[in-house]
C-alpha cells in the first residue's frame, strides 16, 4: 500500500509525525514506541506558535535577526511542553528542542552530535527536513520527491545519521509505504535502534 502525502503548511506537523512512525517501524522500533514517537513528533514545531506570523509567513529570505528569532522555536516548544511532567511530554519536549541538531555537529543549536542524539530525534529531524522540502512554503516552491531524497542522500553523514538515511531513502523513493506488522522481516535492519 502506498501512503501519499499532500503537504501544506497546515498539515506538515502531521505529515512529519506519520512519516516518523513509518521510519521508526522500519528501523525496528516496536509499535508502541513508534506510536509514541508519532504523537511526540506531531508537536516538534509547536514553538512556532510563539513566533510572529510576519516571520513565519515571510515570502522571502529571513534577515539575520528574524532567523535568530525563528531559531528560538525549539526552546519555546520545549518550554511549552516541559511545564507538564510525564514521559510523553518529555519525549515531545526533546523532539522540540533537538530536531534541528546536525549529525556532524556543524549546525548545532544545543551542542549535540552523532550518537549523543537519541534515535527518535534523528528520525524526527530527517522527516522534518524531507517534509519541509516537499511542501510549499511562503519562500519556496515544492521540491520534487526525487530531489528531496537526493538531498537526504547528499547530507547523510553531515546533517543526517548515515545509517538512518540509508533506511529512509527507499521508503520515500515511490512515496512512503505502510506495511502491516506481519510484513516486517524478522531480520529487519536495526542500525538506528542500536545507536
Amino acid at each position: 500500500m502506498v501512503f501519499v502525502m499532500k503537504v501544506d503548511r497546515f498539515d506538515e506537523d502531521v505529515a512529519v509525525a506519520r512519516l516518523a512512525e513509518i521510519v521508526a517501524l522500519e528501523c525496528g522500533m516496536d509499535q508502541t514506541a513508534a506510536k509514541r514517537l508519532r504523537i511526540a513528533a506531531a508537536l516538534h514545531d509547536i514553538g512556532k506558535r510563539k513566533i510572529p506570523a510576519a516571520i513565519i509567513t515571510k515570502p522571502s529570505k529571513l534577515t539575520t535577526r528574524e532567523f535568530e528569532i525563528m531559531k528560538t522555536h525549539t526552546a519555546l516548544g520545549a518550554q511549552m511542553l516541559g511545564c507538564v511532567h510525564g514521559e510523553m511530554n518529555e519525549l515531545a519536549a526533546s523532539c522540540c528542542r533537538y530536531h534541528h541538531e546536525w549529525w556532524d555537529g556543524s549546525q548545532s543549536y544545543w551542542g549535540l552530535r552523532a550518537e549523543e542524539l537519541p534515535a527518535y530525534i534523528r528520525i524526527v529531524s530527517l522527516c522534518d527536513v524531507y517534509i519541509a522540502l516537499i511542501a510549499k512554503r511562503p519562500y519556496k516552491e515544492v521540491w520534487p520527491r526525487k530531489d528531496a531524497a537526493d538531498y537526504i542522500k547528499k547530507m547523510a553523514g553531515k546533517q543526517f545519521d548515515p545509517a538512518l538515511a540509508e533506511i529512509f531513502i527507499p521508503l520515500v523513493s515511490d512515496g512512503p509505504r505502510i506495511r502491516k506488522p506481519a510484513e516486517y522481516p524478522a531480520n529487519c535492519i536495526h542500525a538506528v535502534k542500536r545507536r
